[in-house]
C-alpha cells in the first residue's frame, strides 16, 4: 500500500488534520509555513542546478557553433519564448490557484475540468500560435532582421512552442498540488540534463543552430511526458471528459488579465534594451545586460519562496484564514530579505569587482549595479504583494499595477536613457520597482490588514548593519585600491559577521522548532538506512 504525505494526498483521500502540530520542546510547527519553507528550498536548489547546467551548456554551444550560428540560434528561441508568453495566455498561473483550491475542496469533477480547460485551452492555443510563427518566419527573417538563413530556425522553433507551453502548463498544475518536487524534478533538472547530454552526443559529428533546437525541443518534450506522469500519478487522468464540470468564464478571468500583465512585464524588458540601444550606446546594452542579470540571480531565493507560497496563499484565502496568510507574508519576507541583504551589501560595496569578473569593459556599470541592487532590496524586502494579489483573485487589481508599472518604466527609460545612459536605465527600473511594490504593499494593507513585518524583521537588518560597519573597518586597514583580493577579504568579514550575528540572534520559535523537526527526521532517515 502507498503512503502519502498530508501535502500529497490524492483527491478524494482524506488526510489527517491540517492544524499546526507540535514540534520538540512545546512550540508549534505551521504547517503551511514548513511547507513553504521545505518546498522554496527545493525550487531554489533546482533554479541553482540549472543555472549552472545552463552556463555550461551556453559554453559548449558558443564554441560549437561560433556567433554567428549561436546568434541565430539564441534570436529563434527568443521568438519561441514570444510565442509561448502569448500562447499560454496565464493558464499556468489558473492552474496553480484554482487546483489548490479545488483539491482542497475535493472536488473531482470541477478540478478535473479546470485541468481539461487549462492543458486543452493551451494546447490549442500554442498550435495557433506555432502555425503563425511557421508562416511568417519569411518574411521576419527578411524584413526584420535581414537575415534570410534564419527562417529555417524559426519555422523549427515553431514546432517546439506547444511542446514549451505544455511543459509550463503541466508545471503549473503540479505546483497547485503543491508538489514542487515535481515541477522542479522535471523542468530544472531532467530537462537540462538531457539537452547537454544530447549536446554532448551529437557534437561528435558535427553540430549546427538546428540541431541545437532540436535537443532543445526533445529535452523539452521529455520534460512534458514526465510531468503528465506526475499529474497521472497526483490525479488520475483515465476517466471520463464528460464527468468535469468547466467553469471556463471564472478560469479565463483569472488567467487574462495575468497573462496581458506578464506580457506587458515582456515588453517592457525588450523595450528597455531597445531604447538604451537607439538612444545609447550598443556597448551600454552589453553593460546594462550584465549589471541586470547579476541583481536577478541575486533574488531567485526570495522568488523560490514565493513560487513555493502560491498555492498556499490561495488555499489560505479560500478558506478565510487571513491570521496564517499574514504569519506566511511575514516569515517569508523575513526570509527572503534574510538571505538578500547580504548580496545587497556585497554589491553596495564591491560592484567593480564584481563586474570586472565579466571583463574590465563592464566595470563602467557598476552605478548601475548599485542601483539595481538597491531596487531588488526593495522588490524582496516589501514582501510577497504581488504573489497574495495574484492568488486571491484579485487580477484586475494586479493588471492595474501592471499598466501603471509600465507606464512608469517607460516615462522614466525615455527621460532618463538620453542624459545618463546606463546608470539613467537603472534609475528608471528604481523608480518603476519601487513605486509599483509600494503600491502592492499598500494595497494588500488596504485588502486584507496585513503587512510583511514584525518585530523579528530587525534582526536580519541589524546583522546586516553589523557586517556593513565590519567591512569597512577591515576596508581601512587593506592597501589601497579595488583589487580581488581586497574585495575578497572584505566579502568574507561582511559574510562571516552576518552569519554569526543572524545565528547568535536567534531564530523564532517556530523557526527552532522547523529546525528540529527537519534533524529529526533527516535522523530518522539515515538510521532507517542503517
Amino acid at each position: 500500500m502507498t503512503e502519502h504525505s498530508a501535502d500529497s494526498l490524492p483527491v478524494g483521500v482524506k488526510g489527517p488534520d491540517r492544524a499546526d502540530t507540535p514540534a520538540a520542546g512545546g512550540a508549534v510547527v505551521s504547517r503551511n509555513i514548513a511547507f513553504v519553507a521545505r518546498g522554496g528550498g527545493i525550487t531554489f536548489a533546482g533554479k541553482m542546478f540549472l543555472t549552472g547546467v545552463r552556463v555550461v551548456t551556453a559554453v559548449v554551444l558558443a564554441r560549437l557553433l561560433q556567433a554567428e550560428q549561436f546568434g541565430m540560434y539564441s534570436l529563434a528561441l527568443s521568438a519561441a519564448n514570444i510565442a509561448v508568453a502569448v500562447a499560454i495566455m496565464g493558464l499556468d498561473a489558473a492552474l496553480v490557484r484554482y487546483v489548490a483550491v479545488l483539491a482542497n475542496h475535493k472536488e473531482e469533477d470541477a478540478l478535473w475540468g479546470a485541468l481539461q480547460l487549462g492543458i486543452g485551452v493551451a494546447t490549442l492555443s500554442s498550435l495557433l500560435t506555432g502555425t503563425l510563427l511557421f508562416a511568417l518566419a519569411y518574411p521576419a527573417a527578411e524584413m526584420l532582421f535581414g537575415e534570410p538563413q534564419l527562417a529555417p530556425l524559426l519555422q523549427l522553433v515553431s514546432v517546439i512552442v506547444p511542446m514549451l507551453t505544455l511543459s509550463e502548463v503541466l508545471a503549473g498544475a503540479m505546483r497547485g498540488f503543491k508538489r514542487m518536487d515535481y515541477a522542479t524534478l522535471a523542468q530544472f533538472i531532467i530537462q537540462p540534463v538531457i539537452r547537454l547530454a544530447m549536446i554532448a552526443i551529437l557534437a561528435l559529428g558535427g553540430f549546427s543552430a538546428a540541431e541545437a533546437i532540436i535537443t532543445f525541443g526533445l529535452a523539452d518534450l521529455a520534460a512534458s511526458f514526465i510531468l503528465l506522469y506526475f499529474l497521472h500519478k497526483q490525479f488520475g487522468l483515465r476517466r471520463p471528459l464528460r464527468g468535469a464540470r468547466r467553469d471556463a468564464r471564472a478560469i479565463m478571468a483569472f488567467s487574462v488579465p495575468v497573462w496581458l500583465s506578464d506580457m506587458m512585464v515582456k515588453f517592457h524588458s525588450n523595450f528597455q534594451t531597445l531604447i538604451l540601444g537607439t538612444l545609447n550606446t550598443i556597448a551600454g546594452v552589453g553593460v546594462f545586460t550584465v549589471a541586470s542579470q547579476v541583481t536577478m540571480i541575486s533574488g531567485q531565493f526570495s522568488s523560490s519562496i514565493n513560487v513555493s507560497a502560491k498555492p498556499i496563499i490561495a488555499e489560505l484565502h479560500d478558506r478565510g484564514d487571513l491570521p496564517e496568510m499574514g504569519r506566511l507574508y511575514q516569515t517569508a519576507n523575513k526570509w527572503g530579505v534574510t538571505a538578500q541583504l547580504p548580496v545587497f551589501l556585497l554589491m553596495l560595496l564591491f560592484p567593480q569587482q564584481i563586474l570586472s569578473i565579466f571583463g574590465q569593459s563592464f566595470t563602467d556599470g557598476a552605478v548601475a549595479l548599485i542601483i539595481l541592487s538597491v531596487s531588488a532590496l526593495i522588490l524582496v524586502g516589501t514582501g510577497m504583494g504581488g504573489i497574495i494579489i495574484d492568488m486571491t483573485g484579485h487580477t484586475r487589481l494586479k493588471l492595474f499595477n501592471s499598466i501603471a508599472r509600465l507606464a512608469i518604466f517607460l516615462s522614466f527609460d525615455v527621460l532618463l536613457i538620453p542624459r545618463w545612459g546606463v546608470t539613467g536605465a537603472a534609475t528608471a527600473a528604481l523608480i518603476g520597482e519601487a513605486s509599483v511594490n509600494l503600491l502592492r504593499l499598500g494595497q494588500v494593507y488596504y485588502l486584507f490588514r496585513l503587512l510583511p513585518y514584525n518585530r523579528d524583521f530587525l534582526k536580519p537588518v541589524s546583522a546586516a548593519l553589523a557586517g556593513l560597519l565590519a567591512a569597512l573597518v577591515v576596508g581601512r586597514w587593506l592597501p589601497p585600491g579595488g583589487s580581488l583580493v581586497n574585495a575578497a577579504i572584505g566579502a568574507a568579514v561582511l559574510l562571516a559577521v552576518y552569519g554569526g550575528l543572524v545565528l547568535r540572534l536567534g531564530f523564532s520559535a517556530e523557526e527552532r522548532a522547523m529546525i528540529q523537526t527537519a534533524r529529526r527526521k533527516a535522523s530518522s532517515k539515515l538510521k532507517s538506512k542503517h
